[in-house]
């Protein structure tokens, strides 16, 4: 493995499905011990047949008692924290601005943006404690482009890009580093619902905004969720001993979002 993660105490948000799966088990092969979180009780069940070895447990972290009991589970399991990795996160509606109401807008924020600060305000106690800690917060490209029809997602990935820069700075005095992991569009169900809500809006078919997601990064195909991970990876690991604060993009140059 070339990121060694030997030992090391690592919290993953959402860590039962898709990219935090993903996160999960590159995690668990590199040697870390790893605990998850989800809000699907199936999910993880599977992830316990599959790697039962990694310690789970049901929360909202838009909850400020459901960060609370897992921090507290946390510290019983694993005795420690070394990596907080802030994976959680929704897509929100898909939408003109003026078509949007204030509840889905508020959801989107308090999953993507609160819940991220209700972690991270739980972790860094933790964190001072660790070994080579580091904070990785989820954003996407579109926390650093404009994205029509998905203001609240966008508004939340900026915020996010915004909290990891003032984070690195605030806690670098600690030795915490804090970096942000901008994915472009993540091949799997999340993005293929979006996609079918972008075409039923803009009266396009499915097929043709597939092209459109596929066709605008350079290299012409959307990223995976495993090459999500092995950034994570990077990033946790001593391997990026002097990186923090970054916008680490992994979305084959994206340049504009549909």
């Amino acid at each position: 493995m070339w990121a060694d993660l030997s030992g090391k105490r690592v919290l993953v948000t959402a860590g039962g499905d898709g990219i935090g799966l993903e996160i999960t088990r590159a995690f668990a092969a590199a040697g870390a011990n790893v605990m998850v979180c989800d809000i699907q009780p199936e999910s993880l069940e599977r992830l316990a047949k599959e790697l039962p070895a990694i310690h789970s447990c049901i929360a909202d972290v838009s909850r400020e008692n459901d960060v609370a009991a897992m921090f507290a589970l946390l510290d019983q399991k694993l005795g420690g924290l070394d990596v907080l990795v802030n994976n959680a996160g929704i897509a929100g509606p898909t939408g003109g601005v003026e078509t949007l109401s204030l509840a889905d807008w508020e959801r989107t924020l308090a999953v993507n943006l609160t819940g991220q600060f209700l972690c991270i305000r739980q972790a860094v106690p933790r964190l001072r404690n660790g070994s080579g800690p580091s904070i990785i917060n989820l954003a996407s490209a579109a926390g650093h482009l404009g994205m029509p029809g998905r203001a609240p997602y966008s508004a939340s990935k900026w915020a996010v890009v915004g909290l990891t820069k003032t984070l690195a700075i605030e806690l670098g005095r600690d030795g915490i580093r804090v970096n942000a992991i901008l994915p472009g569009a993540v091949d799997g169900p999340r993005i293929r619902a979006v996609i079918a809500a972008k075409a039923k809006a803009s009266g396009k078919s499915v097929d043709e905004m597939t092209q459109t997601y596929t066709k605008q990064a350079a290299l012409g195909r959307m990223v995976t969720a495993r090459d999500i991970a092995n950034m994570a990876l990077f990033a946790a690991s001593d391997l990026a001993a002097n990186v923090t604060g970054q916008e680490l993009a992994v979305d084959g140059l994206t340049q504009a979002l549909s």
